[in-house]
């Protein structure tokens, strides 16, 4: 077969003249290339149309820094780059690399320009199409990605706030408590306590039984009211003050009758003053060292989320990107009367998946779960092994979703929340990564008062474009370019449901 009947037969020249056809040959050339060979690369000038003959070529993104797989060329007639022709900046959206043995046809923009030149029209609606199909791409990430990390800033600052501004007041506290023990240490030299009546009042001091989740607190405010009236009775001067920590403490009165045993009653006022600032000062430092400890958690759960520090590609324990997710959205969680219930298999096998991503499709699922309950239910979150892989399950005591609205619920820009509050990505983003970029499945189950996301993500999932060539690609425009377009819109992160 000569190269003219190879190319003739290609459905994408179906229409074009057969001296059209020559004169665009004899312009091309044809490339024979191996595996691994460098054809095109992203970013440069889009000066040649590459149209496939035979093979397979990966399409790969610069994405920090790593090169990620974003899809494949494997069917003849697919085509890249060429955007020169009718776009004087266009440039390849993604790099080109041969996967194999194969050969291409390489059509000088020139020459596409020629043909185009021919059809006025389509060249114009090409030439606006792509114009306003980058720009509108440009502008819905841009709008996503901020609106996402708008939400994400604002939960973590809100979040990290609580535990910073504990950890300040603990502080402050503690500065006036160990002038205190200062002070009543003073007081005890100064009645000429021995050191032998210092040892045993330090040892009654290490009875105390911090309790900071009261159990009964009937119980504690008892013992509060026995403790004030005996400090009273002897004659210890601000009782109230010194009571409710002495009975937070799980001191009794028979403690103090100890404590007054050692000391004597001249030297009762300070010692009951250095003991209950010492135990101020250890609840205190308690209070710092679990604020300081919840700020390491909120960092370790935004690097768990944002996988900033590994690689895209990992082996992964889904739970701990929930439950970072979970963290994350925790200023949400707070929101009227949310209850969480978590239902995890402990056999779960550790996945080879893109974390990050994955990452983005448990935000869309709960942040949608959590708006479709408007701040009153139930959010279920569960994992369980089955045959195929392991399934994620997010699921809402909300409304749920009339069928009719189901079936849309995963095409792009579909939404049923007011303007300004949905885009309709947030299902879109979370099918493709999950289909095309793990090869799972996600499915809806809703019926009023119960919607169940349902997502499986298979244990041997995809390791190149070839098991999901199509990659994570952008809206119904991949259809109208079939080219190197279909790259430019890689993942977006945000949030919607189209049943909120």
């Amino acid at each position: 077969m000569t190269l003219f009947e190879e190319v003739r037969a290609l459905e994408l020249f179906d229409g074009l003249g057969d001296q059209q056809l020559s004169s665009m040959i004899d312009a091309s050339e044809e490339v024979t290339f191996g595996g691994g060979d460098l054809l095109w690369t992203e970013g440069a000038p889009a000066e040649s149309w590459w149209v496939l003959l035979e093979g397979r070529i990966l399409l790969t993104r610069q994405m920090r820094l790593e090169h990620m797989a974003v899809g494949s060329f494997d069917t003849p007639g697919r085509w890249a780059g060429g955007f020169v022709a009718w776009d004087r900046s266009g440039v390849y959206l993604a790099t080109g690399r041969a996967a194999g043995p194969g050969r291409v046809l390489r059509v000088p923009a020139s020459a596409l320009g020629d043909l185009l030149a021919e059809v006025p029209l389509v060249r114009h609606f090409i030439q606006g199409l792509f114009t306003s199909a980058r720009s509108i791409e440009a502008s819905v990430r841009s709008h996503e990605a901020l609106v996402t990390l708008g939400t994400l800033s604002a939960g973590l600052a809100h979040e990290l706030n609580n535990p910073a501004a504990a950890a300040t007041r603990a502080v402050d506290g503690l500065e006036a408590t160990l002038l205190y023990v200062t002070r009543s240490l003073r007081a005890l030299a100064a009645h000429g306590i021995t050191a032998e009546a210092y040892e045993s009042l330090d040892a009654l001091r290490l009875e105390a039984v911090p309790q900071p989740v009261v159990s009964d607190a009937l119980a504690v405010a008892e013992r509060e009211e026995a403790l004030s009236d005996w400090l009273s009775d002897h004659g210890v001067e601000r009782d109230w003050l010194f009571a409710p920590t002495l009975a937070s403490a799980s001191f009794e009165t028979e403690w103090c009758e100890r404590v007054l045993a050692a000391v004597g009653p001249e030297a009762l006022q300070s010692a009951i003053e250095w003991v209950t600032a010492t135990v101020g000062a250890v609840a205190l430092l308690g209070e710092v060292r679990e604020s300081t400890r919840r700020v390491s958690t909120l960092v370790a759960a935004v690097k768990s989320y944002s996988q900033m520090d590994r690689a895209a590609r990992q082996r992964i324990d889904v739970v701990e990107g929930i439950e970072s997710t979970l963290t994350m959205l925790g200023h949400k969680l707070r929101v009227g009367d949310i209850t969480i219930e978590r239902e995890y298999d402990d056999d779960l096998p550790r996945l080879d998946a893109f974390a990050g991503e994955l990452n983005q499709v448990w935000t869309n699922l709960i942040d949608n779960a959590l708006d479709a309950m408007d701040g009153h239910g139930v959010l279920r979150v569960s994992t369980h092994r089955a045959e195929e892989g392991v399934v994620v399950e997010v699921a809402d005591t909300g409304p749920g979703m009339p069928p009719e609205v189901a079936d849309q619920a995963f095409e792009a820009f579909f939404t049923t929340k007011e303007v300004g509050r949905g885009t309709g990505l947030g299902l879109d983003i979370a099918r493709r990564i999950v289909v095309e970029r793990h090869g799972g499945s996600i499915e809806i189950d809703s019926e009023p008062g119960r919607t169940v996301l349902r997502v499986l993500l298979p244990t041997d999932s995809p390791t190149d474009p070839e098991a999901s060539p199509s990659a994570v690609l952008a809206s119904d425009l991949d259809s109208a370019f079939d080219s190197d377009a279909d790259f430019e819109a890689k993942v977006r992160t945000g949030g919607d449901r189209a049943s909120t």
